[in-house]
């Protein structure tokens, strides 16, 4: 089962991450996409899908959005509608623990893992802290976190948040899209030396990677905060095949965050999501799930 190879240091991983359709859209329609996509995965050697829970994140940043914000029908009804585990995500927006409650006791029946995500913006006092909220759903369910290597500094230590999280109530990170090896290995680095100095084990973190084949796509995962080199965009959109350029350079940067001790001393994962309704971007995730995993059984 998913939870168990979640928990399991010893075990791999492998995730596909989507978006539920958009929210209004007719029952049929809504089946009818979660049949393709359970198609499409169905010959995958997959563990689990991660259903992702949008909110709109103009707070976050004064950059305009590069396609308009549209929620989507609720996560956990879309995960129930598919054949594999599911991993729901559940954006904590302006609940207050009253609302995260509920919320929480109408999900725990239906769904033993849920990650929660915090607010886009910082500094601004809430409601329902995002501490308080994995304490009080960590009692009802195998609660995940994100991990953001972007936001990783001398000034604000994500391995520090990421040791919290886990002290909290946290038993798997999943991350943001990534697209620089680097920011990932520092990461990883200092969250195990963080973790080692606390006598803690690390949690498992599930690094996320998505294909892009347009400058629009590129666009919007920068808008939301990944960090994509311009040289690497460059050699994408220059090259013949950017959907190629983009999953050889997921590959590399893979091998990359691998072939480093932290990383063989805290338990990994591998997701692959997909951003896109563009069918050509939308197969070219299906093909990165193959060449990740290969890399990650090999160095494994």
């Amino acid at each position: 089962m998913l939870k168990e190879k979640l928990l399991d240091p010893a075990s791999g991983v492998l995730l596909y991450g989507t978006t539920p359709p958009r929210a209004g859209s007719d029952e049929s329609a809504v089946c009818a996409t979660a049949e393709k996509l359970a198609a499409r995965l169905a010959r995958l050697p997959l563990d689990g899908v991660v259903v992702y829970d949008i909110q709109d994140e103009t707070g976050r940043t004064e950059a305009p959005r590069p396609f308009p914000f549209s929620g989507t029908v609720d996560p956990r009804d879309y995960a129930k509608l598919l054949s594999q585990p599911t991993i729901v995500y559940k954006a904590l927006g302006g609940i207050d623990e009253p609302a995260w409650r509920a919320w929480l006791d109408a999900t725990a029946a239906r769904h033993a893992l849920v990650s929660v995500v915090g607010r886009p913006t910082s500094g601004v006092k809430h409601a329902l802290p995002l501490s308080r909220a994995i304490r009080i759903a960590a009692e009802r369910c195998t609660v995940g976190g994100v991990a953001i290597a972007e936001r990783h500094s001398a000034e604000r230590s994500e391995a520090a948040r990421l040791l919290g999280k886990s002290i909290e109530g946290c038993s798997y990170f999943i991350s943001q899209t990534v697209y620089s090896a680097q920011a990932s290995q520092r990461l990883l680095r200092d969250y195990l030396r963080d973790c080692r100095g606390a006598g803690v084990a690390p949690r498992r973190i599930v690094l996320t990677f998505s294909p892009v084949g347009r400058e629009k796509t590129i666009a919007f995962l920068r808008w939301l905060g990944v960090r994509i080199p311009e040289a690497t965009a460059r050699a994408i959109l220059g090259s013949a095949s950017p959907l190629q350029k983009s999953i050889e350079v997921c590959r590399d940067n893979l091998r990359r965050i691998l072939d480093q001790d932290a990383a063989r001393a805290i338990p990994l994962g591998i997701n692959v999501e997909s951003v896109s309704i563009n069918r050509d971007e939308i197969d070219a995730s299906i093909e990165l799930v193959h060449a990740l995993s290969e890399e990650f059984r090999v160095v494994r």
